[in-house]
């Protein structure tokens, strides 16, 4: 394992119909939208447990579901209940917790089709040499990745969650801190109608 001392934070809902992918389903139904949530957690279970670092899955809204049960099946991954509260919360709760157990943490979603394991990688490196956080940009304006190495409330606390703001906030947060960080180049998620094609032309999308 290439970082033994971090801890991959991957924040993953149940794939269950009407609960995932909202926005996609006006276009393509329900069990679509929830099929296509499914395929995208799958593989970034798959990048995240590729013997980079070991893997806490937080699931919502509990641990049972199948996805989770055969993620686990892998020793380098623990399952975790995600904790009542918003989503900045959530994540200020997990990293907090895994900072006890780790020196580093990358807090991740499972729809962002192109962030990969190198990304991960490059993360834990950048934490490594001494960065206090890394992002991961958004072309939406949210962001794919947060890696840190401390944990501080206001970079979870009054953030404007799943608007085009959270990046600019986020930023503008750490400078606050006088943190360090670094940036990868945007990325894009799997969100909206006008993201589907982009997918379904990667190897790998369905069609």
């Amino acid at each position: 394992m290439l970082f033994p001392g971090g801890r991959i934070l991957l924040f993953a809902k149940a794939p269950l119909p009407g609960q995932v992918k909202t926005r996609l389903i006006p276009a393509v139904g329900e069990q679509r939208a929830a099929q296509l949530y499914r395929e995208l957690l799958e593989r970034m279970i798959g990048e995240a447990a590729a013997g980079i670092a070991p893997v806490e899955i937080w699931c919502a809204p509990d641990t049972r579901h199948g996805v989770f049960r055969e993620a686990a099946s892998n020793p380098s991954i623990s399952l975790h209940t995600q904790p009542g509260g918003d989503l900045g919360e959530r994540m200020a709760f997990a990293t907090r917790q895994a900072l006890t157990r780790s020196e580093a943490v990358l807090l991740i979603g499972g729809d962002c089709p192109v962030l990969n394991g190198a990304h991960l990688k490059q993360a834990f490196a950048w934490l490594y040499a001494g960065s206090d956080a890394v992002l991961g940009p958004a072309e939406d304006g949210g962001y794919v990745l947060l890696g840190l190495r401390r944990v501080a409330r206001e970079l979870f606390a009054g953030i404007p969650w799943s608007t085009p703001a959270v990046l600019d906030v986020t930023r503008r947060r750490l400078g606050e801190l006088n943190w360090s960080w670094r940036e990868f180049e945007p990325l894009w998620d799997l969100d909206r109608e006008a993201d589907l094609d982009r997918y379904l032309r990667l190897n790998g999308g369905s069609q």
